[in-house]
């Protein structure tokens, strides 16, 4: 368990002790391939905000944020199978990355007994909180997405035509031996996942996710991404537009929409004020905003969000 004091004693929002960047300790929940690893920040004692991170990122994706929310809300951010320390899916089987998160999310809320979830999500943790508060519409009273709408969508001639492709992937990368593991020594690990983010995410934001993401190499000095490299083959979670549409008209809860400027280049950035729009058709309020960033904005930029985020929280 991490340090959950504040070393100047003073109080912050609503009479709470200020969180620093030690005030959380690491939660383990079992599931029956493994168990799935998270970063509990505040108290223990009151239902958390459930915060998910973007594709091959991990919690530490919040780790600048969290400390500036407000303290009087605990958030639970958690690995997803296959990222940071959580375990991967058994041989054998593929990520479905949209379809896996709402099973995934909602085998956590039963086992807490949770119930009117606040969820906040970056990039694919969007993506899956979104699909969970489509899913479970009077389940969630709030929803917090940062630089997403919604899943990804996909050309239905285009999706047809990589189907093949991804499945070949899946098998070549189930088989790859522990020798063929790229190898890196930390520099190199941090350089490349700074240019694989194409200034996205700056170097402290690098250093933060490798914090989890990374492991050592069993046969050498050097280190491995933790994260399952099966992961690669996203192709067939893919939706086609009406499928979000649809998700996004059953949304019943309060939403805080943050996009991020210039933010991610999406494939079909015309769906995302799409979705927006859809959404406001059943949701109790759709606060949209746009705001200064990278696609990393949460990580790189903080302060860019937490007050929309502590406002929304307020409502």
């Amino acid at each position: 368990m991490h340090n959950n004091s504040n070393a100047s004693g003073s109080l912050g929002q609503n009479g709470h002790v200020p969180r620093t960047e030690y005030s959380w300790e690491e939660v383990s929940i079992e599931v029956p391939w493994g168990t799935v690893q998270g970063k509990w920040w505040g108290s223990r004692d009151k239902q958390p905000i459930l915060a998910l991170h973007g594709w091959q990122d991990n919690a530490g994706t919040f780790d600048r944020l969290c400390p500036i929310l407000d303290p009087s809300y605990p958030v639970f951010c958690i690995d997803l199978p296959g990222h940071g320390k959580s375990t991967p899916y058994p041989p054998g089987m593929q990520y479905y990355l949209f379809w896996d998160g709402i099973t995934l999310i909602r085998r956590i809320v039963k086992k807490f007994g949770w119930s009117k979830m606040i969820l906040m999500g970056h990039s694919l943790g969007g993506a899956l909180t979104f699909m969970y508060a489509s899913a479970f519409p009077d389940d969630v009273s709030k929803l917090i997405n940062i630089d997403i709408a919604g899943p990804t969508v996909r050309d239905l001639k285009k999706q047809a035509d990589i189907t093949g492709l991804g499945i070949d992937k899946f098998l070549e990368y189930e088989n790859l031996p522990e020798s063929k593991i790229p190898c890196y020594n930390y520099n190199d690990m941090i350089q490349l996942v700074l240019d694989a983010y194409s200034g996205s995410v700056d170097e402290e934001g690098a250093k933060i996710l490798m914090k989890r993401g990374m492991r050592p190499a069993l046969n050498s000095k050097g280190f491995h991404f933790a994260r399952d490299v099966r992961l690669k083959v996203s192709s067939l979670a893919m939706f086609n537009a009406d499928q979000v549409l649809a998700f996004a008209s059953r949304i019943k809860c309060k939403v805080l929409n943050l996009r991020a400027d210039p933010g991610m280049n999406f494939e079909n950035p015309q769906m995302y004020e799409r979705v927006i729009e859809a959404m406001r058709e059943s949701a109790q309020m759709v606060i949209y905003k746009k705001v200064p960033g990278t696609h990393h904005v949460h990580l790189v930029t903080p302060q860019a969000v937490s007050g929309e985020i502590n406002e929304f929280l307020k409502i």
